[in-house]
């Protein structure tokens, strides 16, 4: 098995080590020569070693190349048929054995919140919690660009039996709720932050 470890829509979170991918366009233009030092949109820059890389256009790996692969907070940025696409691709790099790391907003745990609250905001508090809706609708010409190539926003929401069923489709195995720093794989130590797993849905599963 090969000792590569990735990490793809990774932001600013690039642990040495590892392959760290990020299909932002704000990455790509930060990487254009001159012109891209120029640019000040944000309040740092991608880290040198994140490298543009779009999980659903096919990662630069060959079949079965990762032995650890991890996602943070990026598959509910997905429609559901991509959601697929990426599945897929996860599927195709990494090694058999491989293990397979993911976490995203726990829907359940919205559901949860918004069924016990007896508050005048509880529908408004659970648009907001869940990324599902828009506040503001912007009419100006970044505003339609942001839309257009921007990828805040959240798409779809996951539970753990649904999630479960999707990665169970694309041909994972030893699919488990996971927590965080409870793999046994040590490596994933290096790349997860507790704070984006609290509340959050956790799934380890493995490729067969």
């Amino acid at each position: 098995m090969n000792d590569i470890y990735v990490q793809y829509g990774c932001g600013w979170s690039a642990p040495k080590g590892w392959l760290n991918y990020d299909s932002s366009p704000t990455l790509r233009f930060e990487r254009i020569p001159i012109l891209g030092r120029m640019y000040t949109k944000n309040s740092e820059r991608f880290p040198n070693n994140v490298v543009y890389g779009d999980i659903l256009k096919s990662l630069p790996l060959m079949d079965q190349d990762v032995r650890g692969l991890y996602c943070s907070h990026v598959l509910e940025h997905l429609t559901l048929n991509d959601l697929r696409v990426a599945l897929r691709e996860s599927y195709r790099v990494l090694s058999v054995k491989g293990t397979f790391r993911m976490v995203v907003p726990d829907l359940e745990y919205f559901i949860d919140n918004y069924n016990e609250s007896t508050s005048t905001m509880a529908a408004i508090n659970f648009l907001r919690g869940t990324g599902l809706g828009v506040e503001n609708k912007g009419s100006g010409l970044i505003d339609f660009i942001k839309s257009m190539y921007g990828n805040s926003q959240h798409l779809w929401m996951w539970d753990y039996k649904s999630l479960k069923e999707e990665l169970k489709k694309t041909g994972f195995v030893e699919i488990r709720r996971a927590q965080y720093g409870d793999s046994s794989d040590v490596r994933f130590n290096e790349v997860e932050s507790k704070e984006r797993w609290d509340n959050c849905l956790g799934i380890e599963c493995k490729k067969k």
